[in-house]
């Protein structure tokens, strides 16, 4: 039994120590449609952990106060994804909206969700078309989730970390629905 132990501390420090090489190896290994579907379900499985995680605050303390905790942990998660999505893209300090749009297009909102982006002059109009949040909770009977408050955080805090003069606006967001095509959208303005 000791060995057995042994081997398997053995087997598992070798493994951290090596997993970088390890997972890139097996992901080379996958087709581009396969990395393409793995990525969309990473995001999905994102959006169900932030559900779950939700529903369970939401059971223990009520809708508003479940809100401020959500509020907060998309406060300090949001603009860690952007950056690291500049970064990844080797974006300048101040890439405007085009490189907001070149985020929001791989961010885990856009994967996940039914999204569209449109231009409309100078401004960047983000749609969440059909929202995954929003149609889980109509599947079960549950209200729909008061989102404007909290997507405002999360979208102007994305929008800035790519470039700290843009504004984010709600266009339409429950509970304010001013237009019942989508589940959401937001205006997304440079401020000069």
């Amino acid at each position: 039994m000791l060995n057995e132990t042994l081997l398997l501390r053995r087997v598992f420090v070798f493994r951290d120590l090596d997993k970088d090489s390890f997972m890139k190896e097996k992901l080379l290994e996958l087709s581009k449609e396969e990395l393409v579907d793995l990525l969309e379900l990473s995001s999905k499985n994102i959006v169900a952990m932030d559900g779950v995680w939700f529903q369970t605050l939401e059971e223990a303390i009520g809708m508003d106060k479940a809100m401020d905790y959500d509020a907060e942990a998309w406060r300090r998660y949001s603009p860690a994804e952007a950056r690291r999505l500049k970064k990844y893209y080797h974006m300048e300090e101040y890439p405007g909206l085009k490189g907001l749009e070149k985020a929001l297009i791989v961010g885990y909102s856009t994967l996940a969700n039914q999204t569209s982006i449109v231009w409309e002059d100078d401004s960047l109009i983000y749609r969440v078309d059909v929202c995954r949040v929003q149609a889980a909770r109509s599947r079960k009977g549950m209200e729909f989730h008061p989102c404007k408050r909290v997507g405002l955080i999360e979208y102007q805090g994305f929008a800035r970390a790519i470039d700290d003069r843009i504004e984010c606006e709600c266009v339409s967001c429950y509970p304010d629905i001013t237009d019942d095509t989508c589940s959401c959208a937001w205006k997304f303005t440079i401020n000069q």
